[in-house]
């Protein structure tokens, strides 16, 4: 299994740190949940880790190399697969195109489909028109199908109903059984612990809480004052 690795990482905008000192892992198999209040600096740690931007301070490696030196694009082909907030579909591309971007076989095509039977009675509806729900399940399956190791989640259920992302939430899952390393940043905190094995807990830029995510879940205080960073 997979093993991303970060130590001490800090990641620098504008005028100063927007996140410092931070240390985790995500192990191939496992969710590891990233929660925090809005503006804690999660979405600058998971553009660091994929290399949308770059980091200030620390370093991060993926089975034993360092990849913080390396471009995005050299990233990716070592299995880092990002999905940024948005559902970044491409519109007038139908279902099917959008997939066979990273689907290089019928085959692979076929298995990135499988969880999403909504998809297969669409595949060649051009995305513009599907459900946000139906986009994001467009984003996702392209991400499997593209073979990561570790696979980056910024914020799933942006924009989406709850009974929707509710619908996403068991495919995370079994995304994270077939062996890959799930990094799930997420604003509905309880169900994205629901689902974690680790949990990571940013506020003002700093770690106020790291272990289980059971132990987070079972404890409301606990998760309140971490999310005030005591």
């Amino acid at each position: 299994m997979s093993e991303l690795v970060l130590d001490a990482v800090a990641v620098s905008r504008g005028a100063g740190p927007v996140i410092s000192g931070v240390s985790l892992t995500v192990r191939g198999g496992e969710v590891l949940a990233l929660v925090g209040p809005n503006g804690a600096g999660k979405t600058s740690l998971i553009e660091s880790i994929s290399g949308v931007v770059g980091h200030s301070a620390g370093t991060l490696s993926l089975d034993g190399e360092r990849i913080d030196r390396m471009s995005r694009v050299a990233r990716a082909r070592r299995g880092i697969v990002h999905i940024e907030q948005g559902r970044a579909v491409f519109p007038s591309l139908t279902v099917r195109e959008n997939l066979s971007l990273t689907a290089r076989t019928p085959g692979e095509l076929e298995a990135a489909l499988a969880p999403f039977p909504e998809l297969e009675k669409r595949i060649d509806s051009p995305t513009a028109l599907l459900s946000g729900g139906e986009q994001q399940m467009v984003v996702l399956a392209r991400a499997f199908a593209a073979k990561p190791k570790i696979l980056l989640i910024d914020e799933m259920s942006l924009g989406l109903a709850p009974v929707v992302f509710m619908r996403l939430v068991p495919i995370v899952q079994s995304i994270a059984e077939s062996g890959v390393g799930v990094l799930l940043v997420e604003q509905f905190t309880q169900l994205a612990l629901g689902i974690a094995q680790e949990a990571v807990v940013v506020a003002g830029g700093h770690v106020s809480f790291q272990g289980t995510a059971e132990d987070l879940q079972a404890d409301p205080q606990l998760l309140h004052r971490a999310y005030l960073g005591s």
